[in-house]
């Protein structure tokens, strides 16, 4: 693979998927908006890749983001977003979702792992049905829930 993932349609990545499933790698699976990429996108990342052999990221599209975050959100457009995260050395696969959760992209993929954050429980994680219904797992991963973006931009906001 590599060193930088590659931003894929839904339909490519399905057949990327397909075909690293044949060759016998495992797949985890994360996701998130990554407005304003911070230490902790990367420790959750590199947590997550560290729960199979490839690493899908979907990142939320815009008009998800401001449906999640609110007016004057995002800060960057959905494929800068994904070009950043695609440049991380632990991302395989990037792609760009529109629905309110994870659930389409799951049930359409079946990764080994789905990768939350630790803002998460195992049992609070929204898509836990579904990933435990096609028979994945749920992993918890990264550090504590100490930083955020809307932090970050109240911290930008008062340096100016």
């Amino acid at each position: 693979m590599s060193s930088v993932g590659q931003i894929l349609t839904r339909d490519d990545l399905v057949r990327r998927v397909q075909e690293d499933r044949a060759a016998g790698r495992t797949i985890a699976f994360a996701n998130g908006c990554f407005d304003l990429l911070h230490v902790g996108h990367i420790r959750y990342l590199e947590a997550a890749a560290a729960e199979a052999d490839r690493l899908i990221v979907a990142v939320n599209d815009d008009e998800s983001v401001r449906r999640l975050k609110g007016e004057g959100r995002p800060i960057l457009a959905a494929h800068d977003r994904a070009e950043l995260v695609a440049a991380l050395r632990w991302v395989d696969y990037v792609v760009i979702f529109p629905e309110p959760t994870a659930g389409p992209l799951l049930t359409a993929l079946e990764p080994d792992v789905h990768c939350k954050g630790t803002d998460y429980t195992a049992d609070s994680v929204p898509e836990r049905d579904i990933v435990l219904g096609y028979g994945g797992r749920v992993a918890i991963v990264g550090d504590p829930k100490d930083h955020s973006t809307r932090d970050l931009l109240a911290r930008i906001g008062k340096s100016t």
